[in-house]
């Protein structure tokens, strides 16, 4: 019998977080591509566009006029997917598999930078840490008003990630509920926590699995390992469960974290400088402006002093970043989630691996500063 080779024979692969299966098809990556392809971005943006309602001193469609900002600004969305309260009871159902529940809170858009022609990859370190700390500010504002029980922060980056303005942006939804994913999540960490059995040898009561997870990956060979890069405070790394073609589940490995909030001045500066890393990276492997959704999962909200450690299940969380990014191929021809993906279970072809080694390569010199 053939020994099994990951790098050619097909397999499934179990993602922790989310407790699904993902099938991995490694041979398949030999296929010629006859589908559709993405046009690429072939104009350069201007610094400043008139018609732009995120640039400095634009009017927005709802007629606010923006201020004449010279870093980041942060204001409610013309067109919130979530209303403030009070919001209204829900009916009765008429049938139990036929129930409602209203959902209430605020969506804020965060612009990261006044030039309308840059993106993350483009930022400075400092520029990125401004971001952040408005992430934090806002996580922290939200996060403690009353009746929000969750914030999201989030980027869409491009057009074929839906989104609709190239000026430099992220959002972050605040709401009542917590969404259907990072509650997976959540209980997730928390059975993996409560299920490691204390020994007097090795005590597991603090078992974290993003953080035995990070060691693991760490303690595999470089050659043949997920890494893509790391700095004193942060890993960026393809999990061994990914998804999409040049995911990155970026997350914090020094210290358990739970959220943006207990960061210290050097895990900011860090955070800071692995964004800067992977964002360019991410460029420079197709030349273009790379897509991706990104978003933030940690504690729903910041911990409260007056709650019980030992009834907060919040206090599994684990602070990490997932970038999905779409392109498979190259800049023009991405991946698409249809058929087996949509009727049976993630499937992808080239391997987490491969993916790392490819991205590892990258210069972080972006390329369009190249001499």
């Amino acid at each position: 019998m053939t020994d099994f080779d990951p790098t050619t024979h097909p397999h499934r692969r179990f993602n922790p977080l989310t407790n699904e299966h993902i099938l991995v098809s490694p041979h398949r990556t030999k296929r010629p591509w006859l589908g559709q392809t993405e046009p690429p971005q072939t104009t350069a943006l201007p610094e400043y566009d008139p018609k732009c309602y995120l640039c400095p001193g634009n009017s927005r469609t709802s007629g606010e006029k923006n201020p004449n900002y010279d870093h980041t600004f942060t204001f409610e969305n013309d067109f919130a997917a979530i209303l403030h309260p009070p919001a209204p009871e829900a009916p009765v159902p008429a049938h139990p598999l036929l129930t409602v529940e209203p959902v209430y809170g605020a969506c804020d858009v965060v612009i990261f930078h006044p030039r309308h022609d840059l993106t993350m990859a483009r930022l400075s370190k400092s520029e990125i840490g401004t971001v952040i700390n408005e992430w934090i500010r806002i996580y922290t504002s939200r996060g403690t008003e009353p009746g929000i029980e969750y914030v999201q922060i989030f980027e869409n980056k491009g057009s074929m990630m839906g989104c609709s303005n190239p000026h430099p942006h992220g959002q972050v939804w605040s709401m009542s509920t917590i969404p259907s994913i990072p509650a997976q999540e959540l209980k997730s960490l928390k059975r993996y926590a409560q299920s490691q059995i204390p020994s007097q040898d090795a005590p597991r009561e603090n078992a974290c699995l993003l953080c035995e997870y990070a060691q693991a990956e760490i303690n595999t060979p470089g050659d043949t390992g997920r890494i893509v890069v790391s700095n004193e405070h942060w890993l960026a790394v393809v999990p061994w469960w990914a998804t999409w073609p040049f995911e990155i589940l970026l997350l914090p490995y020094h210290r358990h974290i739970g959220s943006i909030d207990e960061l210290n001045t050097e895990e900011k500066e860090a955070f800071a400088d692995i964004l800067y890393r992977i964002t360019r990276r991410y460029d420079n492997l197709f030349s273009c402006s790379f897509a991706y959704s990104m978003g933030i999962h940690q504690r729903p909200v910041p911990a409260k002093a007056t709650v019980d450690p030992a009834d907060d299940d919040n206090k599994y969380a684990h602070l990490h970043l997932h970038f999905d990014p779409p392109l498979l191929r190259s800049a023009t021809v991405r991946k698409f989630l249809v058929g087996y993906e949509m009727m049976g279970e993630a499937q992808r072809d080239l391997t987490p691996e491969q993916a790392a080694t490819r991205l590892r390569g990258c210069s972080e010199v972006h390329y369009l500063e190249n001499p």
